[in-house]
């Protein structure tokens, strides 16, 4: 059975970390490029980071350049998104999302993806 799991999320204050882990199975994890995406309630979806599966080049968003980490363990079939330095504004479910290509160009929109994960809240308050 195709799935992606997401897990990892919770509630840290302002200035802590998180690390989410999403775990693939039932397709070929290896070939794909893997992106994370966030929304936010009354906000649009978007495009947090990418890792491609051709090289390991990863991408990220403006708002989470320099505090998240984007990485994948092929051997586990698993992505994972380190977070630190979390800001109010980074609350949100967090989905991964399986690109139809190895590759991350265009991953923002989230057009591209064709498996999605169930997502995992994270709330950064104090």
């Amino acid at each position: 059975q195709l799935q992606l799991v997401e897990s990892g999320g919770g509630l840290v204050q302002p200035g802590g970390s998180l690390r989410l882990s999403c775990a693939a199975s039932g397709f070929t994890f290896d070939y794909y490029a893997i992106g994370w995406f966030r929304q936010a309630p009354g906000k649009e979806h978007e495009g947090v980071s990418c890792i491609s599966s051709s090289d390991g080049s990863t991408y990220y968003a403006d708002s989470v350049k320099g505090r998240f980490t984007i990485s994948r363990d092929n051997a586990k079939n698993t992505v994972y998104l380190q977070m630190n330095s979390l800001k109010p504004e980074d609350t949100a479910v967090y989905y991964c999302a399986a690109d139809i290509s190895p590759y991350c160009s265009g991953y923002e929109t989230g057009d591209r993806a064709i498996y999605w994960g169930q997502g995992t809240q994270v709330t950064v308050s104090s």
